[in-house]
């Protein structure tokens, strides 16, 4: 059975309270459940985590080498900012999708440029909540290509 890791970073706790024109009104209580029962319906192990903090973020991406799969990571604001965890993710060599509730491309100017792409296998942003499943049907496809 594959495992997938899917992290969020700083403010997605707040899902559902924090802008919901941006983010919708879905908790991430709500995403998780959706993301669970959609591991379940592919045969895949789903943990789910979220942090404020860039460093325990990195211990996770960490941990994640020869334990999980697969990564998808919604790093939240981090994506524009953090170049340790772009280089987290280098050092984990576990194939990772990013993800935003959002389309990072439509908004602010700052929100164009994304630490993490170039160590991506895939983006997926502005499907709010759906795109968590779409995350998980993509790195899956990824890990077992079609053909």
């Amino acid at each position: 059975m594959k495992s997938i890791l899917i992290l969020n970073g700083p403010n997605l706790n707040m899902l559902g309270l924090r802008q919901p024109e941006v983010y919708g009104k879905t908790t991430l209580a709500q995403i998780e459940a959706m993301c669970l029962e959609h591991g379940q319906s592919k045969a895949v192990k789903i943990e789910f985590r979220q942090s404020n903090h860039e460093g325990v973020l990195i211990d996770w991406i960490h941990e994640a080498r020869g334990k999980f799969d697969g990564l998808i990571m919604n790093a939240g604001a981090y994506t524009h900012t953090s170049v340790a965890l772009r280089d987290a993710v280098s050092s984990a060599e576990v194939p990772m999708v990013e993800l935003h509730l959002s389309n990072i491309h439509a908004r602010e100017a700052f929100r164009h440029v994304s630490h993490l792409a170039p160590v991506a296998v895939g983006q997926i942003c502005g499907f709010g909540p759906a795109g968590y499943t779409l995350a998980i049907d993509a790195i899956c496809s990824h890990l077992d290509p079609p053909g």
